[in-house]
């Protein structure tokens, strides 16, 4: 899953990315008005971590935003201002929670959890396709009983993939969601036929046969074939 941490202290946002890395998230920070504007408009993200209080200007600025370009972004407010106004203004705007200063990182990522359990697989902590089940929490995956294991980045991608079952998912979209901002300095699409690959080989071999289908000059579908 991929978070966008929109912080301008230089210590929490470094805090906030090493603790959610090691929840297997993949992170990326902007750490002033105008980088997260560029980020939040040009790129999808499963959750944002917004400040209000930004070098150049308001958090509650780029909410009225991306609800105008009708974007589909969870959003956590993190700030330290607490007052019932903003949160009242930020859940209003199209906010998702509001955490406010000074938080736990306990609780932070049990919120981030919740919220990408809610949007993308409607708050089941299980995701199950014919023989196949996965485990958003524990990260783990099974067909027919059977422990599947897979890489962090494998992981990732059949999530991104069973979230949009029988939908094309472009390959821009893969290489940004399993790499974050390092997608950009990809020379070709050559790390995301990899993933693929490897993903389509071990779920052959699990018994699933060929369920991830290549739609040729776009992307990936995942479909299960009739019983």
């Amino acid at each position: 899953m991929k978070l966008l941490i929109v912080e301008d202290e230089a210590e929490l946002a470094a805090s906030l990315v090493s603790h959610l890395q090691a929840q297997h998230y993949v992170c990326e920070v902007a750490a002033t008005y105008a980088a997260a504007e560029d980020k939040m408009l040009l790129y999808d993200y499963d959750c944002i971590l917004l400040d209000l209080t930004l070098p150049g200007g308001d958090g509650l600025t780029l909410l009225r935003q991306l609800q105008a370009q009708h974007k589909a972004d969870g959003v956590i407010i993190t700030s330290a201002r607490n007052e019932l106004d903003d949160r009242i203004t930020g859940l209003h705007l199209g906010a998702d929670d509001y955490l406010p200063k000074p938080f736990h990182l306990s609780e932070l990522s049990a919120r981030v959890a919740a919220l990408v359990r809610r949007r993308r697989f409607n708050g089941a902590n299980t995701v199950v396709a014919g023989p196949l089940t996965a485990d958003v929490l524990a990260r783990t995956v099974s067909v027919h009983g059977q422990a599947l294991p897979l890489t962090r980045s494998e992981f990732d991608l059949l999530l991104l993939l069973l979230s949009n079952q029988n939908r094309v998912v472009m390959k821009s979209t893969i290489a940004e969601h399993v790499s974050g901002d390092m997608a950009e300095h990809f020379d070709s699409f050559e790390p995301v036929y990899t993933h693929v690959k490897n993903l389509k080989r071990k779920l052959a071999e699990a018994g699933l046969g060929e369920c991830i289908r290549t739609v040729y000059g776009l992307g990936y579908r995942f479909e299960l074939a009739a019983a």
